[in-house]
């Protein structure tokens, strides 16, 4: 600990300098609440030693003056009404620039040598701390602290006095203002709020009402009769009434937005700008209170209390992506809701149905390592190979997307938003026990999808691999790579690690996928391929809109099989250039691979100990990342649509007692359909 904060409060109080540079009249004061705060441990010791400043300041008249007169000096050089307007919020309206602007200020350090009265408060007031104990200041200390800060009336004549503090306060709610109107005049808003909102135009009226509110308080505190005070007293409430009223109109005009972008996709950036409306209408609130209050004091400490709440806040990345993505998360989920109730089985009809379908999905993989193989042979470097590998896998997941198969691994991702939007209607027991069956179907779903997915896949490979050892006079791998194969799928290696992180990589596609789908709506590109007059005139009006319902149906499917694809291909060799050495291990690609070495080695697989041996842990490692590729992503998404959906945690543990009750009574459930869900 530094010289400086060792210092008491004697020494502290003898160093008020008006005459120092400005950098070290600013430390000073971050000095003397540093003091004040002591151990930010009890809130009633930080305000113990803030009476004891004021009593000595108000036992030595002369220091009283010098510290009068340096808050003052401070008053002349920063701009409270800027502070009071603007703290915490953004300097531009773009979640993009308030995103990058909050990793500035996590990384790059603040100089008190500065005339940013938001600057100079944050460092002043950094600690949460600050906000509980200055929230617990009493009318009598505030009292106080307002007569040791006391500053000239100033007024245009001598009938009208005002406060500095009232005109600061008159001042921010006039920025305020317009920065709401400039929100609400800009026509990414204006364009997607409700007709009937726009024709209000309650935005036109804010400043005028404003105007007015300004005009009404300077009325009431002239110099009048008795009779002329009640009249002034009532013309300003009903002043303060129209203005008030004025601002929830335009945040309701404001809140209609919220409707186009439900029906015609999230805007991360409007949803940014829609919020910071809402706080700026809130912090008008709260400076009204000071300015109009018959306890100005104690509104004033409540609302510096709240900025530092505020400051601590800006400080978090990530309560800036949560707070403004919930509704894209939302989104995300419900569109997933809606495609992942397709992969769903509920009876032996439907699990057949998945079972034939994932094989097909089993059979195209097994077409995309002898493509994957072939790739190799040709030799690209590490990037160019990762980066067709992924274009193989991609351009497999499509062809498994529009022949109507599956992928088992894409599933979880789906299935999960489907899942937790059933928990909004929780309200009994029976609606528990529904919820419980929706999750024995979901596992039994995903049980098959893997199992169809295996069970062909592997001997699609050893196929490929014998018609290649009698057409070409050699397997589909040689012994090295086969080796390779066994080695790097065992049980024994960072199998389980891998496979961890390959369920995060889907989970990451699904989300991409949801973006992409809502970035397609959002933009309306479904509507100017139907109706775009360059389009229709080269393919015709009918072809484009098929293409245009074509797409809008697909959007979803190819964004997320592009996304896994690239991934699988290009983290691996990304990770390998970096030294990382993360490599990616998908259940059904594991297994084929598995199968190619094993049709390598032949018989001699079984026969020979040592290949016996690695053949098995290599198949064990596919049971552990099958589960986990499944489990990771289903849980990830699950998570993501519990909070989208604001599940409570009682519910969640509500939900989780009764599924493990079904699982240690019927196991079975989770496996294989009863007959009476036929």
């Amino acid at each position: 600990m530094s010289k400086h904060q060792k210092r008491d409060l004697a020494e502290l109080l003898e160093a008020v300098d008006l005459e120092a540079p400005l950098a070290q009249r600013h430390l000073w004061l971050i000095e003397l609440f540093a003091w004040i705060r002591g151990d930010a441990k009890s809130t009633s010791a930080a305000i113990s030693r803030l009476h004891l400043l004021l009593d000595v300041v108000q036992a030595r008249p002369q220091l009283q003056t010098r510290i009068r007169q340096w808050w003052h000096q401070l008053l002349h050089i920063v701009d409270a009404s800027s502070l009071l307007a603007d703290y915490g919020f953004a300097q531009r309206s773009a979640f993009v620039s308030e995103f990058f602007e909050r990793i500035r200020l996590k990384i790059l350090p603040a100089t008190p040598e500065t005339t940013d009265a938001a600057v100079l408060f944050s460092l002043v007031l950094p600690k949460s701390f600050d906000q509980q104990w200055l929230a617990e200041l009493d009318e009598a200390t505030l009292a106080r602290i307002a007569e040791l800060l006391e500053t000239p009336d100033i007024g245009d004549s001598a009938r009208t006095q005002t406060t500095y503090w009232q005109n600061t306060v008159i001042e921010a709610i006039t920025f305020c203002v317009g920065h709401i109107r400039s929100s609400g005049f800009s026509p990414e808003l204006r364009t997607r709020m409700s007709p009937a909102a726009v024709q209000d135009r309650p935005f036109h009226w804010l400043d005028a009402d404003l105007d007015d509110l300004r005009a009404a308080f300077l009325t009431s505190r002239a110099d009048s009769s008795a009779e002329d005070v009640i009249a002034n007293n009532i013309a300003l409430e009903q002043t303060v009434t129209k203005f008030r009223d004025r601002l929830d109109t335009c945040r309701q005009a404001a809140g209609t937005v919220y409707t186009h972008l439900d029906e015609h996709g999230i805007s991360v950036s409007l949803v940014f700008r829609l919020r910071e409306m809402r706080a700026r209408v809130l912090r008008i609130r709260e400076l009204l209170d000071c300015l109009l209050s018959d306890r100005p004091n104690s509104y004033t400490a409540k609302l510096l209390s709240h900025l530092v709440k505020i400051g601590v806040h800006r400080q978090s990345v990530r309560d800036l992506i949560t707070s403004n993505t919930t509704l894209l998360a939302a989104k995300m989920a419900d569109r997933s809701a809606e495609t992942g109730g397709n992969y769903i089985t509920r009876n032996r009809a439907e699990y057949w149905d998945m079972l034939r379908k994932a094989a097909g999905g089993g059979g195209m993989v097994a077409i995309t390592i002898l493509v994957k193989y072939l790739l190799l042979a040709v030799g690209f470097s590490a990037f160019w190979g990762g980066f067709f590998g992924g274009v193989n896998y991609a351009l497999s997941f499509i062809a498994i997307q529009l022949l109507h198969w599956t992928l088992a691994t894409k599933q979880p991702a789906m299935t999960a938003p489907a899942m937790a939007a059933k928990l909004k209607d929780l309200t009994g027991d029976n609606e528990v026990a529904s919820f419980v069956d929706e999750v024995t179907h979901v596992v039994r779903s995903q049980v098959a999808a893997v199992a169809g997915n295996l069970a062909l896949v592997i001997p699609c490979v050893l196929l490929i691999s014998y018609l290649m050892q009698l057409g070409l006079g050699r397997p589909l791998i040689d012994h090295a790579e086969a080796h390779y194969a066994l080695a790097s799928l065992t049980l024994l290696g960072p199998t389980a690690l891998f496979a961890v992180a390959t369920g995060v990589v889907l989970f990451l596609s699904s989300i991409f996928a949801g973006w992409a789908e809502n970035w397609f709506v959002l933009h309306r590109l479904d509507s100017a391929m139907r109706f775009n007059p360059r389009i229709t005139a080269a393919i015709g009006a009918a072809r484009a809109e098929r293409w245009a319902l074509f797409m809008r149906k697909n959007i979803s499917g190819f964004a997320a099989s592009v996304s896994l694809g690239m991934m699988l291909g290009l983290i691996p060799a990304i990770s390998s250039f970096l030294g990382f050495g993360l490599e990616l291990r998908h259940v059904t690609l594991s297994t084929g691979q598995i199968a190619a070495a094993a049709a390598t080695y032949g018989w001699d697989v079984l026969h020979v100990p040592e290949l016996r041996t690695a053949l098995l842990w290599a198949i064990a490692g596919i049971f552990v990342i099958g589960p986990l590729n499944v489990g990771v992503s289903y849980y990830c998404a699950f998570r993501l649509a519990l909070r989208a959906h604001n599940v409570s945690v009682g519910e969640r543990q509500r939900i989780r007692r009764a599924v493990w009750q079904r699982l240690n009574r019927e196991p079975l459930s989770f496996l294989w359909p009863a007959k009476e869900d036929k």
